[in-house]
C-alpha cells in the first residue's frame, strides 16, 4: 500500500501558488482602474468633485474651489 498524502499536498501547494500569481497579476494590471473606482466613490461620499488623472490610478477628489481653479488654468 502506497502513501500518496505527500504528493497530494504538493499538488495543492502548486495550485494555490498558481492562483496567487494569477491574482497578483490581475490586481497589478487593473490596480489603477480599481483605485480610480474607489476614489470616485469616496468623492461622492464626501461631496467633492472627481477629477480624472492622466493615467489610471491618478484620479483625485477636489473641492469646488479647487476644481474652478483647475478649469481656469486649463482654459
Amino acid at each position: 500500500m502506497r502513501n500518496n498524502h505527500g504528493q497530494a499536498l504538493v499538488e495543492y501547494v502548486l495550485i494555490i501558488a498558481i492562483i496567487s500569481v494569477i491574482t497578483v497579476s490581475i490586481v497589478n494590471f487593473f490596480g489603477g482602474y480599481l483605485k480610480d473606482t474607489m476614489t470616485k466613490t469616496s468623492c461622492d461620499m464626501m461631496s467633492r468633485i472627481y477629477v480624472e488623472g492622466n493615467s489610471p490610478g491618478e484620479a483625485k477628489c477636489v473641492t469646488k474651489e479647487e476644481y474652478e481653479r483647475l478649469n481656469l488654468k486649463n482654459e
